[in-house]
Order: structure tokens, then sequence, then C-alpha cells
């Protein structure tokens, strides 16, 4: 029989890993929109509304906003997607299941290493500011941050 004190602890558990979840999901979305705006921006060649903050036109027109021809804007929203997807089969899954946290932490941790030195291209070389680009960098860095408190949670 469990104590109400090892009870209470087990609840606490599992809704911070709700709370998590959620969060998670949220950024992972915010990622995903944003991620599809600059794509959309990119392949149609429309121009950012980005209300006289910063300089989105020059930063998604630059050789640095592809590869080999091929957005990275979309690159980002299928990581952000896979992400999200991740964390919607997660909770049908057995409990305890590796996979997904790791997997987690490994996207999220390549994708915020490749979004600093993106941050380092915009400001050091292009000299230009994609407001849009800071809220992708922020959300899987945030990503990042929650999937090293799941890990660890994880793993105790």
């Amino acid at each position: 029989m469990k104590t109400s004190a090892i009870k209470n602890q087990e609840n606490t558990g599992a809704s911070l890993t709700t709370w998590l979840n959620r969060v998670a999901i949220g950024l992972a979305v915010i990622g995903a929109l944003d991620s599809l705006y600059l794509g959309w921006l990119k392949i149609t060649g429309t121009t950012a509304q980005c209300g006289g903050i910063g300089d989105c036109e020059s930063v998604n027109n630059s050789i640095y906003a592809e590869i080999n021809g091929f957005p990275i804007a979309f690159l980002g929203l299928g990581a952000y997607l896979l992400i999200l997807g991740i964390l919607l089969v997660e909770g049908r899954l057995r409990s305890g299941a590796d996979w997904p946290v790791m997997s987690l932490f490994g996207l999220s941790l390549v994708g915020t290493l490749y979004s600093v030195y993106l941050t380092y291209i915009e400001v050091a070389v292009l000299r230009a500011i994609c407001p849009y680009c800071v809220v992708s960098a922020i959300a899987v860095t945030l990503l990042l941050v929650v999937s090293i408190i799941r890990l660890r949670q994880h793993l105790a």
C-alpha cells in the first residue's frame, strides 16, 4: 500500500509531465506556424510583414535561407512537425518508453545548434535580424530546455 506522500509525489510528477508535454506541444505549434510562414514567403517571393522591426527580406532572400535551393524554413517546419508528432504519439505508448524522450532531446538539440549558427549568420554576416527567425530560435531553444527537464525526469 502506498503512503499518501508517495502518491502525492507521483501525482506531482505526472502533472509536471503533463504540463511539460503541453508546453512542448505549444512551442512546436508556434515553431511550425512560424516556419510555414517563412517558407511560404520564400517560395512565393512575398514581402514579410515585419512591422518595421528587423530586416526580414535581407535574411529570407540571402543565400543562407536555402540549402541547394531548398528553403531552410521548410526544414524547420519538418523538424517541428516531427517533434509535434512524437509528442502526440508519446501518450499512446507504453509508459517509460525511451525513444520519444531521447528523440525530442536530440531533435531540439540539433535545432538549437542550427539556430545558433543561423543567428550568428544574421548578426555577423548579414547584419540583419529577422524577427520570425528569432521566434523560431526561441521556440526550439525552449523546446531544448523542456526536453532536458523531461529527460532528467525520465532518467530519475
